[in-house]
């Protein structure tokens, strides 16, 4: 499995203000996306473009930049964009994370912790809950090693089935994201 090619934040940001900015795409959840995004980006949360693929490829071109919030996502996605028959596109490197960091602008809507926060605040909790219960309960504390081994698995693997199962909730959807509609916004940006 190769690489994905990267477009660091500044490449990326002299092509927006010489007018030649990419078709970018951020495949975040809507939720986050809301939050704060790149101006002119456009909102294919990766369960959508995995699931819809095939129909996204024809809206593409090989220009396009995935971005995520830290580089992750987008490189997940652009592997699902590959085996459906467009390789190569970049990935903004370091995500939206590295953006914000270079200086570039960002829109903002209403503030929301991003996942990563997220899964700190419930994996931490959860093992906090169990390892002080466990001094009543007796075998409690192992629900919170269940937290570890869990964390352990999605650092080696480079995945968070807590982070999905985060995604899904309400707070993170944001409105639901319709594959015509995200074709509708690909075909008019253009």
């Amino acid at each position: 499995m190769s690489t994905p090619a990267t477009l660091s934040p500044t490449a990326l940001h002299r092509l927006v203000r010489e007018g030649r900015a990419p078709r970018l795409l951020d495949v975040r959840t809507p939720g986050e996306f809301r939050a704060a995004h790149i101006p002119g980006s456009s909102n294919v949360p990766l369960h959508t473009l995995r699931a819809h693929r095939a129909e996204l490829v024809g809206h593409l071109d090989a220009e396009a930049v995935l971005v995520c919030r830290s580089g992750q996502r987008a490189k997940e996605a652009e592997r699902a964009l590959a085996e459906a028959g467009l390789p190569e596109l970049r990935v903004l490197d370091g995500g939206i994370a590295a953006w914000e960091t270079a200086g570039a602008p960002v829109e903002r809507g209403p503030e929301r912790w991003d996942m990563e926060r997220q899964v700190r605040l419930i994996a931490g909790s959860v093992v906090l809950v169990t390892g002080v219960a466990g001094i009543v309960v007796p075998g409690a504390h192992l629900i919170g090693t269940a937290i570890g081994a869990g964390l352990t698995f999605a650092a080696l693997r480079n995945s968070c089935a807590l982070g999905v199962l985060l995604s899904r909730l309400p707070y993170n959807r944001g409105p639901r994201t319709d594959v015509r509609t995200v074709i509708a916004e690909l075909r008019s940006s253009r």
